[in-house]
């Protein structure tokens, strides 16, 4: 191994540590409490060190939300590959996408709530935005209904799906309700 590929894969072991750092400490106490000091200790690199890597927080949590939609892309994606038909897709994506949301939360706020500098809907849409949205499209598309554009309604649905998201995190919407909500959801907007 040369020393540049020793010194690109000690920069890459670092840029993980440091997101790896980051959503820890986000998930344990928010993001208020990351900031560029405490990851710097956390992480035992000066903050030079650090910025070398990130110009800052908000880039912190763009590469948060990157990691965060690919890995909800991988979850939506096995969650849809286990049933059979379009509909029977529709469910478990759902869930899987609920259940993503409410096991990462700082993640999925990242991703959906705070500035991470990252474009939605737009020629500069990061790839693994896309993707997400993709593996979101690759179900509901098939069961938008005759003359609704697939897209379109899987943009409803995802907002549907956020908004059930965010309303149970925040403690408005009774957790022991979460299925029938899904259901709900599913039975109206799912045609086929």
């Amino acid at each position: 191994m040369s020393v540049q590929e020793r010194k690109e894969r000690e920069r890459a072991d670092r840029e993980r540590l440091i997101l790896a750092t980051a959503r820890e400490l986000a998930e344990q106490q928010g993001w208020d409490a990351v900031t560029t000091r405490r990851l710097a200790e956390h992480i035992e690199y000066s903050q030079p060190v650090l910025y070398s890597h990130f110009r800052g927080k908000r880039e912190i949590i763009g590469a948060v939300a990157l990691e965060g939609a690919a890995e909800m892309a991988a979850a939506l994606r096995a969650s849809a590959s286990t049933a059979d038909g379009p509909r029977a897709r529709v469910t478990p994506l759902a869930r899987a996408y609920l259940d993503f949301a409410a096991r990462n939360p700082a993640v999925y706020d990242a991703m959906f709530q705070l500035d991470g500098g990252l474009a939605f809907a737009k020629a500069a849409t990061p790839e693994p935005l896309k993707d997400a949205f993709a593996a979101l499209l690759v179900s509901l598309g098939e069961v938008a209904g005759d003359g609704v554009h697939p897209a379109l309604f899987t943009e409803v649905f995802w907002a549907s799906l956020h908004g059930l998201a965010t309303l149970a995190r925040s403690g408005r919407l009774p957790p022991q309700d979460t299925e029938q909500r899904t259901e709900l959801l599913v039975n109206r907007l799912a045609v086929l």
